[in-house]
């Protein structure tokens, strides 16, 4: 697996972690819903570091804390592996709802640490922090203020900013506070959204930058047939088509489309880590492979003008 230096915060992630968001959770399952087969969830964590990631991304809100106990008992099984991955995790949400206040943040981080059975944390995003002024967000009082206090105890390494929204996620990244950031619904081959602010922030300031979303819900993992039609992404027939170009071109060079989509989010300097979700050990493997590929760079320039924004072809 290829690697990069995740920004300022200097820790060396594989170029391609995994999103446990979904991890043993059956197709249709929602995020926050509990239903998950814990075991599968387990093997999935397992199977994605065993073939190269080494950044685990998470959060309570997945399935309400689901998904942080499942790569609690995946690293309790296998230590061999928690020593080659550093697992991130998000902070902000109590039970049904969040809950940004400093008290809250502090009891959401105690939720954390006995979840995933892991005391001290290389990163900590404050996750989703939409609804909030924020001037709250980032005061000493406030959800910044509780997150500088477990630095300060030593209890966290880096502090990060996680917002699902890009409208939300932008103004929080312009301010310079944070080392690190998951950027959802803004970098991919259908969607340059990040070029926009978020990028140019984070070379600014030097801030890494984990790309979620990177597949667009498959279609660039799986090509225009295998196209969902959900609610989540509604893609526009001359989308499709594109998507379908990029995918004759990949065959040409005999490179997976799952690869060159992977690894595309992270030829921006900043973009250090794509964090695809994986539901299953076979969908963790595949995309930790897909990380190792070797793609000249001829392939590259033969892909460029195919890469467009499709801010018509893709509806939130």
């Amino acid at each position: 697996m290829k690697s990069k230096t995740l920004g300022r915060t200097g820790l060396n992630v594989s170029i391609v972690g995994l999103g446990a968001m979904y991890s043993g959770k059956p197709a249709n399952s929602g995020i926050s819903s509990p239903d998950m087969n814990f075991d599968l969830g387990v093997k999935t964590i397992q199977a994605a570091i065993e073939n190269g990631c080494t950044l685990v991304d998470t959060a309570y809100v997945y399935s309400r804390g689901g998904s942080e106990k499942i790569i609690g008992e995946a690293l309790k099984q296998r230590p061999d592996l928690a020593a080659r991955c550093t697992v991130a995790t998000k902070v902000g949400y109590l039970g049904e709802g969040r809950d940004h206040t400093f008290d809250g943040i502090l009891r959401s981080f105690e939720g954390s640490q006995k979840r995933l059975g892991i005391e001290k944390f290389e990163i900590i995003y404050i996750h989703d922090a939409g609804g909030y002024p924020i001037e709250e967000v980032m005061s000493d009082d406030g959800a910044l203020g509780a997150v500088r206090k477990l630095q300060d105890e030593g209890l966290v390494r880096c502090v990060g900013i996680a917002c699902n929204d890009p409208e939300i996620n932008t103004p929080f990244i312009e301010t310079g506070e944070f080392d690190v950031a998951v950027v959802p619904d803004a970098w991919s081959m259908l969607n340059q959204t990040a070029a926009e602010r978020i990028l140019p922030a984070a070379e600014k300031y030097n801030m890494g930058i984990c790309c979620a979303t990177p597949l667009e819900i498959g279609v660039l993992a799986t090509g225009p047939s295998q196209a969902l039609a959900e609610g989540r992404r509604n893609f526009s027939t001359e989308c499709l088509e594109r998507v379908g170009e990029i995918e004759d071109l990949c065959k040409q060079y005999e490179i997976p489309l799952l690869a060159a989509s992977l690894q595309w989010c992270t030829r921006h300097p900043q973009v250090s880590c794509a964090i695809p979700g994986g539901r299953t050990p076979e969908e963790a493997t595949a995309n930790a492979k897909a990380g190792a590929v070797e793609i000249p760079e001829a392939f590259w320039d033969d892909l460029t003008p195919l890469i467009q924004h499709w801010e018509k072809g893709i509806h939130r």
